[in-house]
């Protein structure tokens, strides 16, 4: 019997991405294929692509360029799959496949065709499938951290976002489905859960006619976790019965990612925002007052069209009033098939660069003084690297997301990877922390 072909994957984009990508390898893993992490020594390679701005797709081309170069034969997976299949068929002669952003479960059978000799092309028209927790897995995050996907996909239609034309429309896993998913995390000795679709506060809409995250954070509760973060919460989602799930359920940490976008209404409006402008000060308020230990990260786009020097100035206010903990700011992207992209008053790139350069001016010193309110106190810190000559350890609080926020680097011998250890924290930069591990005692968690 001939020897099954090896297989490397390389993944591009979000951590939505990535649990597909992991679904692909635990797939082809319990089909016998030998997976490799060298895509140098492997038959064929599948790029998990992602397509969500131009710079996303530079970088998703820039890598099937590579590989092509290097005579590789290509599957291509994922969202630029989904949105160019017959383009990126046409002008990548060794791709041998592209496959859709809801296809990865097909990737054996896929690989299967293209040993026979058959060049395939797998891309549903309206994205539909979402795995469950029966699907084979092979995590590639550090082995503390697992992300679990509640649901795919998304019914709104923000004016600058093509996810929905790249995902579909949303649907969501049972509660059931993911606790079990989680209790198998559990088992395998993860520390921390992250939760994550594409409007994270409207889970089950679709499948129960109602949100249903509250009853979801406090079934997850029970599992033996100790860290359970929320990707993304849309303010307008956070009613009172979600606040007091995270309020009341010790494992689920009070860290609220709002994309909030922009503060002005008129922006937010046309933008398409869920909320048509209420992103106001009084519900900013009122999370602060009921989550009153609630760790804030939002994220920003400067430079949509239409976007005046008095619609910035109200972001710039919004931002020093509201002191948010970790800001992203990202210049507007016109990407091709979303309503903004026909849109007139374009904002000229220089500008849009000069408000994101603005805005993250007044964040560092808010973000420093934050950090520098750490110094002093001992917190839980997950160990995720270890520097093998210095010895040094590096971790994140609870306050920390993983990608995406600041890091802790730890001095001490009485930690391991995976673990999570009690650390004091002596130092405070822009975004990170330093500390050194402490004696195991009551401890506050930042």
């Amino acid at each position: 019997m001939a020897e099954k072909p090896t297989i490397a994957v390389s993944h591009l984009g979000c951590e939505k991405n990535r649990i597909d990508s992991e679904h692909m390898l635990g797939l082809l893993a319990e089909a016998g294929y030998r997976v490799d992490s060298s895509e140098e020594l492997a038959d064929y390679v599948v790029v998990n692509t992602c397509s969500f701005i131009q710079a996303a797709r530079e970088e998703s081309v820039k890598t099937l360029v590579e590989l092509a170069e290097a005579d590789k034969k290509i599957v291509i997976t994922g969202c630029m799959a989904q949105h160019f299949q017959e383009e990126l068929l046409e002008e990548i002669p060794e791709a041998v496949a592209v496959v859709g952003s809801a296809d990865y479960h097909k990737i054996v059978d896929v690989i299967q065709r293209v040993e026979k000799g058959d060049r395939v092309s797998e891309v549903s028209s309206q994205p539909e499938y979402i795995a469950d927790e029966t699907v084979p897995r092979y995590r590639t995050t550090t082995e503390g951290v697992a992300y679990v996907r509640v649901a795919e996909g998304c019914d709104y239609r923000c004016a600058f976002c093509i996810i929905p034309h790249l995902r579909g429309n949303q649907r969501s896993r049972s509660i059931e489905s993911i606790v079990t998913e989680v209790q198998q995390l559990a088992q395998q000795g993860v520390q921390e859960i992250i939760l994550i679709s594409q409007i994270t506060t409207n889970y089950g809409v679709d499948l129960y006619g109602k949100p249903k995250l509250a009853e979801l954070l406090i079934a997850l509760g029970q599992v033996d976790i100790p860290w359970i973060r929320i990707h993304y919460a849309y303010p307008t989602g956070l009613t009172s019965e979600v606040i007091a799930a995270i309020r009341d359920t010790p494992n689920v940490i009070p860290y609220l990612d709002l994309p909030l976008q922009h503060s002005h209404p008129e922006i937010l409006k046309a933008m398409n925002r869920p909320w048509q402008g209420r992103v106001n000060d009084a519900i900013m308020e009122r999370i602060k007052q009921e989550l009153p230990t609630a760790v804030f990260r939002t994220t920003f786009i400067v430079g949509f069209p239409g976007e005046t020097e008095s619609h910035f100035q109200h972001l710039t206010e919004f931002v020093k009033r509201h002191q948010f903990d970790h800001v992203g700011v990202f210049t507007f992207s016109a990407e091709e098939g979303t309503a903004a992209y026909d849109m007139g008053d374009r904002i000229e790139p220089e500008v849009m660069d000069y408000r994101r350069n603005i805005l993250m001016e007044i964040q560092q010193p808010i973000a420093a003084a934050k950090n520098q309110a750490c110094i002093g106190k001992t917190v839980d810190v997950l160990i995720e690297q270890e520097n093998p000559r210095t010895g040094e350890f590096i971790g994140r609080s609870a306050r920390f997301a993983p990608e995406v926020d600041g890091m802790i680097y730890v001095r001490g011998n009485n930690a391991s990877l995976g673990s999570i250890v009690p650390v004091k924290i002596t130092g405070a930069d822009i975004y990170d922390l330093y500390g050194e591990v402490a004696p195991i005692a009551a401890y506050s968690t930042v």
